[in-house]
């Protein structure tokens, strides 16, 4: 890349910053504005204790001043119920943890792709375009307005309500023929503690959602892709690391199926094999949701491994003639030893750049990354196994999996 270039790459950064999914919106500025977080989302702590103690600790206090903590004339007492401690003291911290580490982790994929000198210089402005639209929906308020309209009309009325509650008297609510009724904990946890959860959750998505937008739009620029790159992906090895800033919130995903399964199983008397086809659906909704943005890129590799197959086809083709004419058709001169040219090893090396130009991969994603987000995701799943087994044929059966 040109100087010239190089300064248009560094005025790129210094006027998008660093590229960050979570460094914006109204509820950032308002955890920065309540010292709940920094500039750059530090004092985590403060809110791994604030945000689910927020959620979780009226639920406790009301639960037990209705006598429904841990006992009283409803099947499922608030202590007891796993689904509500997994998802405020599990999930929900998972969560903001994942906040700081996909900050951390992808917020220097801008930078990547402009040392690597992926982008041509005449697609810089558009590269500069696609970054600022990015950051201004991060930003967005009314895109948080619709979030939180969301979660009242959709994830509480009619998600939580109507397919979520367990059929069965709760500290929460106990059903009637006109529906579940809503105790006065209930109120809380449907109308405050939920829907907070809720909103963190589908945050995420949106954030994803940039995400895959912001991929998509530079997949369509003038990408210098290099077929002969070592990550066989054109140069484009490094988005696969990404998936790993993902972690924590496939992590979530499954203690927030794991508490619900949970319910089922202890107190309406289900068993693990019965939820086959939900922690199915949800391995693979994640794979999709993480993975599937990377795919974006996929026709631009495609044509680049086309291009490169043909290109260095007829580079190989015409070097072994010359190869074969010089050596074995009496081209090369008498006093030319065999011994010690490098005519061998320029073929060798040629050799291996056409093998990584055949082998070259039309994704960025790596068999680790995908079993790595897979083993996140049923992570919280495996104590449910003790429901069928002892901790012993469990560990027997993971160790003969593992080795």
């Amino acid at each position: 890349m040109t100087s010239h270039t190089s300064t248009r790459s560094e005025e790129v950064l210094r006027e998008a910053g660093d590229f960050s999914l979570v460094l914006g919106g109204p509820l950032f500025q308002l955890l920065r504005r309540s010292h709940l977080a920094g500039n750059t989302l530090e004092l985590m702590r403060r809110r791994l204790i604030v945000i689910p103690l927020f959620a979780w600790l009226p639920l406790l206090v009301l639960s037990a001043l209705a006598g429904q903590a841990l006992g009283g004339h409803v099947a499922v007492p608030f202590l007891l119920d796993v689904e509500a401690q997994v998802r405020f003291l599990v999930a929900l911290p998972l969560l903001i943890v994942a906040e700081l580490v996909v900050h951390q982790r992808m917020r220097v994929v801008v930078r990547q792709f402009l040392e690597r000198d992926l982008i041509a210089e005449s697609a810089l402005p558009r590269f500069e375009a696609a970054v600022a639209s990015a950051l201004r929906l991060r930003n967005s308020v009314l895109a948080e307005v619709l979030l939180i309209a969301c979660v009242y009309v959709v994830g509480v009325l009619l998600v939580w309500r109507q397919y979520l509650a367990l059929p069965t008297a709760t500290w929460y609510a106990v059903p009637t023929a006109a529906g579940a009724q809503l105790s006065r904990t209930g109120v809380w946890y449907g109308y405050v503690s939920l829907p907070l959860y809720q909103f963190l959750l589908l945050r995420w998505y949106f954030r994803i959602f940039i995400w895959a937008r912001f991929l998509w739009q530079v997949s369509h620029l003038d990408l210098c892709l290099l077929p002969t790159h070592p990550d066989r992906v054109g140069g484009l090895g490094f988005l696969a690391n990404t998936v790993y800033a993902f972690v924590p919130l496939a992590v979530a995903h499954g203690a927030m199926l794991a508490g619900p399964l949970a319910n089922r199983i202890f107190y309406l008397g289900a068993t693990l094999p019965e939820f086959k086809p939900e922690i199915a659906v949800l391995v693979v909704f994640l794979v999709c949701v993480v993975l599937g943005p990377l795919l974006v890129f996929a026709p631009k590799l495609a044509e680049t491994k086309r291009t490169g197959n043909r290109e260095y086809g007829t580079l190989a083709q015409r070097y072994v003639r010359e190869f074969d004419t010089k050596w074995l058709r009496g081209g090369a001169p008498a006093d030319e030893p065999l011994v010690g040219s490098g005519d061998i090893q320029s073929l060798a090396d040629l050799s291996n750049s056409f093998e990584v130009v055949r082998t070259m991969r039309i994704a960025p994603v790596t068999t680790e990354a995908l079993i790595r987000l897979v083993f996140a995701t049923l992570a919280p799943l495996v104590p449910l196994a003790l429901t069928m087994m002892s901790l012993e044929e469990l560990l027997k059966r993971l160790i003969g999996i593992v080795f």
